[in-house]
Order: C-alpha cells, then structure tokens, then sequence
C-alpha cells in the first residue's frame, strides 16, 4: 500500500553523500524537525540537477524553519559523489547543503509509492514530514516536470502557522496573509473580507 498524508512516514536508513564524505542516514533520526524529502529519477541528468542545486541554494531557508532536506535516487553512493564532484556548468552539482541517500534497493522509493518498476528509477516525489514523523504533504510529478522550492517553503510555513496557531491557510497563502479558523464563524469572518 502506498504512503498517504496523514501516515507515519516509512524509516529508513540508507547510505548518502554528505558534505563530500560517505554516511548513513535514517530518516527517524531527525524527529523534533520537519524534513522536505524529495526523489529524483537518476543522476547526471537533466532535470534532476537543477531541482537539487535549488534546494541546497535554498538551505538556509529551510534550516530558519526548523526543516531539513533530503535527497533520494536510486544511484549509488559513489554516483553521488562524482556528481557533486563535477562543476555545475558541466553539468554536476558541486558542494550540495544536504544528504544525498542512496537508495541502490529501490526500497525507499517503493515505500514511498514514486517507484516505477520497469525503469527501475523514482518519479519526483516531494513528501513534507512533521516532527513527530508524519507525512503532511506529498507532491508527485512525472519525470519531465521540476518542482517549485518556493512553493515547498510555503507549505512548510503554512504547516508551522497551523501548528502554531491552529488556522488553517487558503489558496497561495503567505506568512503575515489573512488565515482561516476552522470554525463556521471563524471561516465567515475570512470570506466576508475578501472580495
């Protein structure tokens, strides 16, 4: 059965490229924090570097939030490394702000339901897990469509002004922008303001 929002999100430990040495990493291991996981089909391709370059140029942000990143493919370790080994203008990702898991068992992508079995690569998949380990949002795109940062960052801010006010926010909300109570009252008091 594929992950769903509002599941626990499956752990995992795996190998990864972090900061230009081999580690392993397990997803349990960053609980207190939200974690935007996010697959790419495979390295050295098209697509793939400039979602993962956009992501490490926006690390900090995500760091401000309490929010780690991590990455997936089904590549190795030591594909990895020689990416971000390579320049970014030949192609490669040089110095990237966060793990690179390796997923060579396909396991990981499989859990999270982005695997497609007969290429034997991930969809990109983008999960957004709470604190306590629980899948909040989930975001699947077909090999040829890159994904927003900005738009991941906005739905961790979205989560965080939930969790921390208990409103809930509406269509292309943003932090300091008019949120909903979840209440009848709550929700009438929005819509009488907006035109």
């Amino acid at each position: 059965m594929a992950i769903q929002v509002g599941q626990p999100a499956p752990d995992f430990t795996a190998d990864a490229v972090v900061g230009g040495q081999f580690k392993q990493v397990t997803l349990s291991s960053y609980r207190g924090r939200n974690v935007v996981l996010f697959f790419w089909p495979l390295d050295f391709t098209f697509v793939c570097p400039t979602e993962i370059i956009a992501f490490s140029d926006a690390h900090k942000q995500f760091e401000e939030r309490n929010t780690a990143i991590l990455g997936v493919s089904v590549d190795s370790k030591f594909t990895h490394l020689a990416w971000t080994n390579t320049p970014r203008n030949k192609g490669g990702l040089g110095e990237v702000q966060f793990p690179l898991v390796s997923d060579l068992t396909h396991q990981i992508s499989r859990d999270y339901g982005v695997l497609i079995e007969g290429a034997g690569v991930a969809l990109r998949g983008l999960f957004l897990i709470d604190k306590n380990g629980v899948v909040r949002h989930m975001l699947i795109n077909d090999l040829p469509l890159g994904r927003s940062v900005e738009e991941a960052i906005r739905v961790v801010d979205a989560l965080t002004h939930f969790e921390k006010h208990g409103e809930v926010c509406p269509a292309n909300w943003k932090p300091g922008e008019k949120t909903i109570k979840p209440d009848p009252k709550g929700a009438q008091e929005f819509f009488a303001t907006v035109k």
